[in-house]
């Protein structure tokens, strides 16, 4: 008796905690939503032929807001060793420099084979290995550098080769990237013909000073890349457009990999070297200055993580990351200050009182999947949302916000929603071109109501002109306006958001006509079941890894309107919540009224109230 009262004690105990449990985490979603979530009225007059309007050609006393198209180093110049080469050349079956040269043959043989995923040994000299194999877990994870580890007996052979950058091996000559440094006027020229007023390009810490410059040496300058740069930004100036420049774009020189990059002060002096080299030769030719792009970004994924380039954490660094005195909070500290020198110099040296000087950083819109998330959205907005911007918040004259969509949080990853539209690389929502264009179109429109409720906004910036090299995704996702066959002398074909774009950047005017029909296109296609590409792996239960793909799946439209003003923000999709739901469905009067639509014509109707 005494046991069986005591597992009823404890069956009952078991029992209060679950219902505390379940009802704190209710509570803390119910909060988040009221928040985060809660319902707004749109300013945008949906009645009316012109949407929006922005201010393009204002006239005296007025304020301009501008148009442009932005780019990277790293993402578009050729002739560039930087580390995102090297790290992109890298794979797990490279041999040593010292292999390689003892058995040139049978290493070039293996290499070749080795690009189609075939085993460097022979069979016979397969054996079983015990080690520690990291196990793959999901993108949000990694960013906030949770690996996990456990004991496998595996074969040594075969041997499979994984590179550290996808879609990029499997492309005709991928170091070409779009040939920015030999041929700028290809871009700068598409760009010019779209209307744009202001066009943003980086300079390559590592082209300027490709040898660490120990004792502050000169000798490791390369004077004539800085007069080719200074040539480009004047070419983009004979073209009509103003120049805004980034000084780090996710690129850390290899040699300041090697000793640690961000994690040490010395890297702040080395940073000021470079900055003061660009400064004093094109400050009176720079129209805005962006320090650093997406700081924090960066400093997870290269410290926390190790998935990009110059990071290589160790087992104790990806454990301690997130606290305080961890590596992702050092390396932030250092980049903090690097800016707030740099910052006062362009300031000091600038010959034009028309500088301004910020950063570019990255919004994720997070929203919990479940009941028991929301403390780990929680954590992810304390370490990316605002602190690298309170501590430089009187060094900037503008925040660059760069957003691509939302990030649903299942535990510690990402979750794919099947309700939900995603990029071709994982994102939700930013598209392929068929998305892109009510895309862009619907984010301009939140910015016109974000300025009529007062908020002062100087231009919006399009990423990107053409198709290029993204990062560890390598080649696969297709952010540009302009498709560039790769096959093909590297060809550029302009999109129909192409065409799109240049209209509402001459006409600084959003229409209900071109809004329609833009949502009546990408209607038909999920209406149509068609499908298109996405570069994201996913495990079986909806979580996005980190890694990209070399080849795409194919992932259906998605036929919900997530106009500006009419998205709705979906509930918890646990499994708890769900079935609450369906119990209680019943005693629930009505439902959600479906659009009415059909596969001729998508009719936007005016909304009052929206979530």
């Amino acid at each position: 008796m005494a046991i069986v009262a005591l597992f009823l004690a404890a069956t009952k105990l078991a029992g209060i905690l679950v219902t505390v449990t379940v009802a704190a985490n209710a509570l803390s979603f119910s909060r988040y939503r009221r928040k985060h979530l809660r319902p707004f009225r749109s300013p945008i007059d949906e009645s009316s032929d012109t949407l929006a309007v922005f201010n393009i050609n204002p006239t005296d006393g007025e304020k301009e807001f501008f148009f442009g198209l932005a780019t990277a180093p790293a993402h578009v110049e050729d002739r560039l060793h930087d580390a995102w080469l090297e790290f992109a050349e890298e794979n797990s079956c490279d041999k040593s420099e010292s292999q390689h040269n003892l058995q040139p043959a049978d290493a070039v043989m293996g290499s070749a084979a080795a690009g189609e995923g075939a085993s460097l040994l022979p069979k016979e000299q397969a054996m079983t290995v015990k080690r520690k194999k990291p196990v793959k877990i999901a993108m949000e994870a990694m960013i906030r550098g949770f690996n996990k580890y456990i004991d496998e007996e595996e074969s040594a052979a075969p041997e499979e080769c994984h590179y550290k950058v996808a879609a990029w091996h499997n492309v005709p000559h991928p170091e070409e990237r779009v040939r920015f440094w030999s041929d700028p006027d290809t871009e700068l020229k598409l760009a010019k013909d779209t209307g744009v007023r202001v066009f943003r390009m980086g300079i390559d810490w590592s082209r300027i000073m490709p040898e660490e410059p120990i004792n502050g040496s000169k000798e490791t300058v390369n004077y004539a890349a800085l007069e080719r740069y200074k040539w480009i930004i004047s070419r983009v100036h004979s073209l009509g457009m103003k120049v805004m420049l980034t000084l780090f774009h996710h690129s850390l020189p290899p040699w300041a990999g090697e000793y640690g990059g961000w994690k040490l002060e010395k890297t702040v002096d080395y940073f000021m070297n470079f900055t003061r080299l660009v400064v004093d030769r094109v400050s009176d030719i720079v129209d805005y200055w962006i320090t650093f792009n997406e700081p924090h970004v960066f400093c997870m994924l290269t410290y926390c993580a190790g998935a990009w380039p110059g990071g290589n954490p160790d087992m104790l660094e990806v454990a301690t990351s997130a606290l305080p005195a961890g590596v992702f909070q050092q390396a932030m500290h250092w980049m903090a200050v690097a800016h707030s020198k740099a910052y006062d110099y362009i300031h000091e040296k600038s010959t034009s009182s028309n500088s301004i000087v910020g950063v570019a950083h990255n919004v994720s819109f997070m929203r919990p999947y479940g009941l028991f998330d929301v403390p780990a959205v929680t954590v992810a907005n304390s370490l990316t949302l605002f602190p690298y911007l309170d501590s430089i918040s009187n060094k900037m004259d503008f925040i660059g916000i760069n957003y691509y969509g939302q990030e649903v949080v299942s535990g510690a990853g990402l979750k794919l929603v099947e309700t939900d539209e995603y990029s071709e690389s994982g994102r939700g929502v930013y598209p392929d071109d068929l998305i892109r264009r009510p895309y862009f179109l619907e984010h301009l429109l939140a910015i016109y109501a974000a300025m009529t409720m007062g908020v002062p906004v100087l231009g919006y910036l399009f990423w990107t002109i053409s198709d290029n090299w993204e990062w560890a995704d390598g080649y696969g996702p297709k952010f540009g306006l302009v498709a560039v066959d790769r096959a093909n002398n590297l060809a550029r074909i302009p999109r129909p958001s192409y065409h799109l774009f240049s209209k509402v950047v001459t006409t600084g005017k959003v229409t209900r006509q071109d809004r329609e029909q833009a949502w009546k296109e990408l209607h038909r296609a999920a209406v149509e079941g068609k499908t298109r590409p996405f570069y994201r792996a996913v495990n079986k239960h909806g979580l996005m890894y980190a890694g990209g793909l070399d080849e795409p799946t194919l992932r259906p439209y998605i036929n919900r309107d997530w106009r500006f003003g009419h998205y709705e923000m979906e509930g918890p999709q646990d499994l708890l919540s769900r079935l609450t739901r369906y119990i209680c469905q019943p005693f629930f009067l009505g439902g959600k009224a479906e659009p009415e639509t059909n596969d001729e014509e998508l009719v936007l109707q005016p909304l009052e109230l929206s979530v």
